[in-house]
């Protein structure tokens, strides 16, 4: 910057009218994800700018994120993106190694495929769709009995321990639940108090009130908004609610190797999730150390597009989270 400016100077002593810097532009990244272009970018990068945000960093490969949810399905576009530890309970409900998602269908098998694929689908290989973040192991656990589909207290707390344990640095809650949870809460205060960042979808029911764990002061709590930047009409409303993002019409994966369009907080999570991951990776490969919870809050929170009343408010938290912004912002994201 200092030889910059002194060449400057010594040019404009020297005669020149006019001296500026001669900046560099660089191509946006753009996968070549066959999906991407019709089904997803309107939603991905038209609204929350990740074109940009992935011309600075598509995503650590060393990253751990986890998506506690239904478990995980073979998929085309998830070949080489799940994590699957050999010897590890991954399935908590039904205390098994295997974490494949055989719950019965009405009870919503095949959620926790979408999820993942919002968050990190194999990207730039031409098949199929793009995800938040191209870099990372997901790491599927299973929260939900095979028998039903039932998700209870213990099963997810031991999730959010096994994740912390296997050395998770994001974990999606894409579930909740009507009321506080003490032992669930002790899970999320310990994975905090160890740099795991977790993100909740804030709960479909269309009024006042976040589900739990979105409601915990541990999570980042996620609603949803539309297309046209409006909040959607199933998006729970809170004071806790911290962010926003595209909930509605997203694309997502789906059994045997199938895509389907899926509306939901469950659905705004993980973009959120993958937005998260791809700051750590970037402050990670800038400052040689990860971020802490509260820088990674302080930083998507800070840069967010605030929509609704001026300030933070109960639909739309501190507004629509903005991939371009938090990779851009030297202040608050890359002090």
């Amino acid at each position: 910057m200092g030889q910059e400016r002194a060449t400057a100077q010594a040019l404009l002593r020297a005669g020149a009218r006019w001296v500026q810097p001669n900046y560099i532009y660089r191509p946006l990244a753009l996968p070549n994800d066959p999906h991407y272009e019709d089904r997803q970018k309107s939603l991905l990068n038209g609204l929350v700018g990740l074109e940009a945000a992935w011309n600075a960093s598509t995503g650590d490969p060393s990253l751990i994120l986890a998506v506690v949810d239904t478990g995980y399905l073979p998929h085309e576009d998830m070949a080489g993106r799940w994590y699957l530890p050999p010897g590890e309970t991954l399935d908590l409900a039904d205390g098994d190694a295997d974490p494949l998602d055989d719950i019965p269908l009405p009870a919503g098998r095949g959620h926790g495929l979408a999820v993942a694929s919002i968050l990190g689908a194999a990207t730039n290989n031409a098949k199929g769709m793009a995800g938040v973040t191209w870099g990372g192991r997901i790491l599927p656990l299973k929260a939900a009995r095979s028998e039903d589909g039932e998700m209870l207290t213990s099963y997810v707390a031991q999730a959010v321990d096994k994740a912390v344990a296997l050395g998770a640095k994001v974990i999606n809650l894409s579930l909740g639940g009507p009321a506080s949870d003490p032992v669930l809460e002790s899970a999320l205060v310990q994975a905090r108090s160890q740099g795991v960042v977790l993100v909740a979808a804030a709960g479909n029911g269309g009024g006042e009130g976040l589900l739990y764990p979105a409601s915990s002061p541990s999570t980042l709590a996620v609603g949803s908004v539309n297309a046209s930047r409006q909040k959607s009409r199933f998006s729970n409303c809170g004071p806790e609610l911290d962010l926003v993002a595209p909930g509605e019409g997203v694309w997502g994966a789906s059994d045997q190797d199938g895509y389907v369009l899926w509306s939901g907080t469950s659905m705004a999570a993980p973009v959120v999730s993958g937005i998260a991951a791809l700051y750590l990776s970037q402050y990670w490969e800038l400052r040689g150390q990860w971020p802490t919870p509260d820088q990674v809050r302080l930083c998507l929170t800070a840069t967010a597009q605030d929509l609704g009343p001026p300030g933070r408010d109960t639909g739309y938290g501190f507004g629509l989270v903005r991939a371009d912004r938090v990779m851009a912002n030297t202040t608050l994201c890359f002090p």
